[in-house]
C-alpha cells in the first residue's frame, strides 16, 4: 500500500540522488557531464553548424543577431517572448472562461519562436565541441516545444481543448528541460560570457614592464606577460604599439596567433575582429570588447597600464620617456 509517508521518502530519495553531493556530483551533472562527451552527436552537429554558417547572412546582419549591439547575446532576451507567453498561457489554461486569451498567447509564443531560435542557431555555430553537443540537445528539446505548442493551437481552434492542454502541457515541459540544459550552457560552459570580465580586476594598479622596446617584432603579434596575465602586442613601422588582452573576450581564443590587418587582429578560433588600439570589437561573435592599455617607452623599456573607462576610436600614440 502507497501511503504519504511512502511517497515523500521517495521523493526525497529521488533529490539526494539527483542533487550533488560534497564527495562527488549528483545525477543532474552527472548527465551534463556524459552530454558534453556524447560525441556520437557529433555527426549531426558538425553539418548542421556549416549550414547555419552557409546562411546568406551579411556580417552586420550576424553581428546584431549576435547581440554585438546589445553588448552581450541577444539570444536570451527573444527567449522571453516564447517561454512568457506560453508559462501565461499555463496560468490561463486554470481559469475559466479565458480559451480565447490562452489561445492568442500561445500564437504570440509561436510569433516570437522563430526570431529566438534564429539568434540562437547563429550564437550555436560558433561554439566549441562540447557546447555544440550540449546546444544541439538544447535546441531539439526547445523544437520538440514548439511543434507541440503548434499542435495545441491546432487542437484548440478545433474544438479539442483537452488535447490542447495536454500537448501544451507536454511543450511548456520540453521547454522548461531545453531552459536548464541551455542555462547549463550558459553558465557552466560560460557560452556567451565575457570571457576577458575578470581581466581589468586581475591587473594590479600602476604602469608594468613588457621589456625592451627592441625586442618586439615589427608587424606581427607578440605574446607578453603581465602579472600571469597574456597580453597581445603589436608594434607598427613607426614604433607605435598597441597592448590588448590576449585572451579572445568571445571563447578566450589565443589573439596571439591571430592575423593582423588595418589595425586590428582577428581571433583564430571563430574569426572575431578587435581594433589594436583600443580593443574595441569590430566585427563578432565577439560582444565585448577586448582590455586595452595605454604604452610608454622609458629608458628603451616597454611600460603599459591597464586604460579605463570606455574605448576610443583615436589611436593612441607612443610616448616617450627619456
Amino acid at each position: 500500500m502507497i501511503t504519504a509517508e511512502t511517497t515523500t521518502a521517495q521523493v526525497r530519495s529521488a533529490l539526494r540522488r539527483a542533487l550533488p553531493k560534497n564527495e562527488r556530483p549528483g545525477l543532474v551533472l552527472r548527465a551534463m557531464g556524459r552530454l558534453e562527451r556524447a560525441s556520437v552527436l557529433d555527426a549531426v552537429a558538425g553539418p548542421l553548424r556549416r549550414g547555419v554558417q552557409a546562411l546568406p547572412l551579411s556580417r552586420t546582419t550576424r553581428d546584431a543577431l549576435h547581440g554585438k549591439w546589445l553588448g552581450h547575446p541577444v539570444h536570451p532576451v527573444m527567449v522571453q517572448v516564447p517561454v512568457g507567453a506560453w508559462l501565461s498561457s499555463a496560468v490561463l489554461d486554470l481559469v475559466p472562461g479565458a480559451k480565447v486569451p490562452s489561445r492568442v498567447l500561445i500564437a504570440v509564443g509561436l510569433a516570437g519562436a522563430g526570431p529566438a531560435a534564429l539568434t540562437g542557431w547563429v550564437d550555436w555555430a560558433d561554439t566549441h565541441k562540447e557546447q555544440l553537443r550540449v546546444g544541439l540537445v538544447h535546441a531539439v528539446l526547445n523544437q520538440a516545444g514548439v511543434v507541440c505548442y503548434a499542435g495545441s493551437l491546432g487542437a484548440r481552434l478545433i474544438g479539442r481543448e483537452k488535447t490542447g492542454r495536454l500537448l501544451a502541457l507536454a511543450g511548456l515541459t520540453a521547454i522548461g528541460a531545453g531552459g536548464a540544459i541551455g542555462g547549463h550552457l550558459a553558465f557552466r560552459q560560460a557560452s556567451g560570457a565575457n570571457h576577458t570580465e575578470s581581466f581589468p580586476h586581475l591587473v594590479s594598479p600602476g604602469w608594468h614592464s613588457l621589456g625592451e622596446l627592441a625586442t618586439v617584432p615589427l608587424g606581427r603579434p607578440e605574446r607578453r606577460m603581465i602579472e600571469d596575465l597574456a597580453v597581445l602586442v603589436v608594434r607598427d613601422a613607426d614604433d607605435t604599439l598597441s597592448v590588448i588582452a590576449d585572451h579572445c573576450s568571445h571563447l578566450g581564443g589565443p589573439l596571439s596567433e591571430g592575423t593582423i590587418s588595418d589595425g586590428c587582429v582577428t581571433c583564430p578560433w571563430h574569426g572575431s575582429v578587435f581594433r589594436l588600439s583600443d580593443g574595441w570589437n569590430v566585427e563578432g561573435p565577439a560582444t565585448a570588447p577586448q582590455p586595452a592599455f595605454d604604452v610608454r617607452v622609458t629608458d628603451g623599456e616597454v611600460e603599459v597600464r591597464l586604460r579605463r573607462g570606455t574605448p576610443r576610436r583615436s589611436r593612441l600614440a607612443l610616448t616617450r620617456n627619456r
